[in-house]
């Protein structure tokens, strides 16, 4: 099985005593309460899917990331994972050596060893990690809420966030890992998404499962932009798909607590790395992978990997087309394989889908299942029904 990033898959979860000293400690330290997308950054150190990191990163490994792509002692890591916060409270905690962190309720969940508090150059993060300062980018937006401090430290982790949000499907890498041998799967493709699974997904997943053992369809169950599908919605859609049109024993559904940062070719590398440390050898990216708007080209998540040399990464990435249904040749296809021109290809956007649910269309089969389309639809009403 392939080894986790870094060589050791990092376990910052404490359990029974332990975990008990350390929540009666944090009921006497200063707290600061995360935010959602910092709780899911927090479930993902906790577990290991952040794998090699054991906290929020210190500002040497920061720059080095924002800059290089790499941590401090030159691993390869794309995206920054850190915890900010205000001139006030970083004041206010200055001369504190452990402080806890708390969800929005106020309930501690972990406690930090403060390493530093460090100031930060936010616009320099948006230009290099989005490629772009407006804040129309999500993730350019989200950064323009921030504290202008990092707090660099190590993790403690004595409750798990969200752990019981569909439970029997968090699976930590540990779990993923050991599911995966006992199915006997040696080699094992990673398939992200944040969104329901359509028939150009389906192809290309079902492409894939012809070379390797085994898929694990592994969505985002962290934060996502508000108009996207809720994820309740999305797994009933992934679990009508799986029962009717895959091979139980090759696929495995499990999410993937992290939050999405629509980094588009830096997130790809990011998306590869975590499922490396879930246990992935391969790792499908396909056209506009993370991206979002017209902030990135459509296959640069591609040729970002061509920034590191062969083997660097440890995960082989399998890149695929946009994938299609074409009527005239009565099946799935891209751009590889059909001849046909765009009036034959049934194509549609998020936009596109989002307009047709909402106005109380159906969706084509060609597009999608019917089974994923009815889920959808009923959805769909639902929230209307209750607006």
């Amino acid at each position: 099985m392939n080894q986790p990033h870094g060589g050791r898959l990092i376990n910052r979860l404490a359990t029974g005593e332990r975990a008990a000293e350390f929540a009666r400690e944090a009921r006497s330290l200063p707290a600061l309460r995360l935010n959602p997308f910092e709780l899911s950054d927090l479930e993902m150190l906790a577990i290991g899917g952040f794998s090699p990191l054991e906290g929020f990163m210190t500002r040497a490994d920061f720059a080095s990331v924002v800059r290089a792509m790499r941590l401090a002692n030159g691993l390869p890591w794309s995206l920054p994972i850190t915890l900010a916060v205000s001139s006030d409270v970083a004041a206010s905690l200055r001369g504190k050596p452990r402080v806890a962190l708390a969800d929005g309720a106020g309930e501690p969940l972990a406690i930090l060893d403060v390493q530093e508090i460090s100031t930060y150059d936010r616009e320099a993060e948006a230009r290099a990690v989005f490629r772009t300062t407006e804040t129309k980018h999500p993730g350019v937006a989200y950064l323009a809420t921030r504290g202008d401090h990092l707090i660099g430290s190590p993790v403690e982790v004595f409750r798990r966030p969200n752990s019981s949000n569909h439970a029997r499907c968090r699976l930590a890498p540990t779990e993923t890992r050991r599911a995966f041998a006992e199915r006997g799967w040696r080699t094992v493709v990673g398939f992200q998404t944040r969104n329901p699974v359509h028939r150009a997904h389906e192809y290309i997943q079902k492409t894939a499962l012809e070379i390797v053992d085994g898929l694990l369809l592994h969505p985002i169950a962290g934060e996502t932009k508000s108009d996207d599908i809720s994820l309740d919605v999305r797994l009933r859609c992934y679990k009508v798909l799986l029962e009717n049109y895959y091979p139980r024993d090759r696929v495995l559904l499990a999410l993937n607590p992290a939050s999405m940062r629509y980094a588009g070719p830096r997130e790809a590398i990011f998306h590869a790395l975590v499922r490396k440390n879930f246990g992935c050898t391969h790792f499908i990216v396909g056209r506009d992978h993370a991206g979002v708007g017209n902030f990135y080209g459509p296959y640069d998540a591609q040729k970002i990997f061509d920034d590191f040399q062969p083997g660097e990464l440890g995960i082989t990435p399998l890149f695929f087309e946009n994938t299609f249904y074409c009527r005239k040749c009565a099946g799935m296809a891209s751009p590889k394989t059909c001849g046909h021109g765009p009036e034959a290809r049934v194509i549609l956007s998020g936009t596109q889908v989002r307009a047709l649910l909402r106005d109380g269309g159906q969706l084509p089969p060609e597009f999608t299942r019917p089974e994923v389309a009815e889920v959808l639809h009923e959805a769909y009403q639902e929230s209307a029904a209750d607006a």
